[in-house]
């Protein structure tokens, strides 16, 4: 048998927790509120959108930049709730999925052995995105329940040198958002030091507290920031791995030559149909968060009678929580919330320094529909504690 040589890449990166917790569901047969993948529809006219772009025959290669249209309703909302002023022409890149663009923004500004800083509990993707690139995660951890940074906590990493800072925000798993005075704190550090930003905004639009601020906005960052978006979320449709880029022509220009050899374009026929997404009403938003908000009020109260001690998300669809009531670790105690009550969510070592020890934390995911999170809040109290 030959001996397979694996690259240090492939060996560091592990497979994703995230998914194999959806497979507890199949399993055990337990009800999936782990992955952050909505069991509900998108909507209606985003999908009819899609049929009539595949049926009009808009089936092959898009402009590797992405749809011209698009890249100007993209620059159009980025004025409109941003504040930004972007150009289409120069500033924009559609790309397969925020997970593309996170990819291409590392690409363009890490070399091997570049520091980056990340802020724990992190996005599951940044420690295999860094991998791939032989960057070197520098972490901070956060606490609960308002997840704060100062100065005194993170300049030693700018001191100690890193090329860039990752911001989430609103933040997977802790629904974190950042504020205005944080983000100028990480501005203000940023040009002292001369360190890049990389923005991961997925989530903007599900928010229930304080207002969404895009690092780009602050004053000096507008060249200094790779901000990240995507569609998956906000309309529902994370299957379509459609998401953008916009910074810099200068930073741009790097990011098309690599996003255009590694995927050439996003999917033509859904890049049609999300030009219908962009034309949605502020009403389509609003009603959206205050939704999402509504399914939060009916998961968060039922974990606090279980004896969980779970913080209350500002924004994304996510409730992180202590899980020492139920295990001595999170993995454990992930598995026993599959096998004995029948719900599958994600242990907190999927957000954690790989090289911690022991990691008490679960992911509680809500977008679902409200008689799913009603099963599971049913199932969960019958475990006993």
């Amino acid at each position: 048998m030959t001996t397979v040589s694996l690259s240090q890449r492939a060996i560091q990166i592990k497979e994703s927790q995230i998914r194999e917790a959806s497979r507890y569901c199949e399993k055990f047969g337990a009800i999936n509120l782990a992955q952050g993948l909505p069991d509900f529809p998108a909507p209606e006219a985003l999908k009819e959108a899609a049929r009539a772009a595949i049926a009009a025959d808009l089936n092959q290669y898009a402009d590797s930049w992405g749809w011209e249209k698009l890249r100007v309703a993209i620059a159009e909302k980025m004025l409109r709730d941003n504040q930004i002023t972007v150009d289409p022409e120069t500033e924009i890149t559609v790309c397969c999925g925020a997970t593309e663009g996170l990819n291409v923004a590392l690409m363009t500004l890490i070399n091997q052995g570049d520091r980056v800083l990340i802020f724990e509990p992190f996005y599951e993707n940044y420690i295999p995105n860094l991998a791939t690139v032989g960057g070197i995660p520098e972490i901070i951890t956060l606490t609960p329940p308002q997840w704060e940074i100062t100065q005194e906590m993170i300049e030693p990493a700018f001191k100690k040198g890193i090329k860039a800072v990752i911001i989430n925000s609103p933040a997977n798993p802790t629904g974190k958002v950042w504020t205005r005075t944080e983000l100028e704190l990480i501005a203000k550090l940023c040009l002292q030091y001369d360190v890049y930003a990389i923005t991961d905004e997925i989530y903007e639009y599900i928010i229930y507290e304080q207002e969404h601020i895009s690092l780009m906005s602050i004053e000096g960052m507008r060249d200094r920031t790779i901000l990240v978006n995507g569609f998956s979320k906000t309309f529902c449709i994370t299957g379509w791995r459609l998401g953008y880029t916009i910074a810099s022509p200068e930073l741009s220009a790097a990011i098309r030559r690599i996003h255009d050899f590694i995927t050439i374009s996003a999917p033509a026929p859904l890049q049609y149909a999300a030009l219908t997404a962009m034309q949605f009403g502020r009403e389509y938003f609003t009603n959206m968060a205050l939704d999402y908000k509504r399914k939060r009020d009916m998961l968060y109260p039922a974990l606090l009678e279980m004896g969980f001690s779970p913080v209350l998300p500002q924004g994304a669809y996510y409730i992180w929580t202590d899980s020492s009531a139920i295990a001595q670790d999170a993995d454990m105690a992930a598995f026993r919330l599959a096998k004995e009550a029948l719900v599958a969510v994600v242990p907190g070592t999927c957000f954690s320094h790989p090289d911690r020890a022991k990691v008490n934390g679960l992911r509680f995911c809500f977008a679902k529909k409200d008689s799913t999170i009603e099963l599971a809040v049913k199932n969960l109290r019958n475990l006993k504690l």
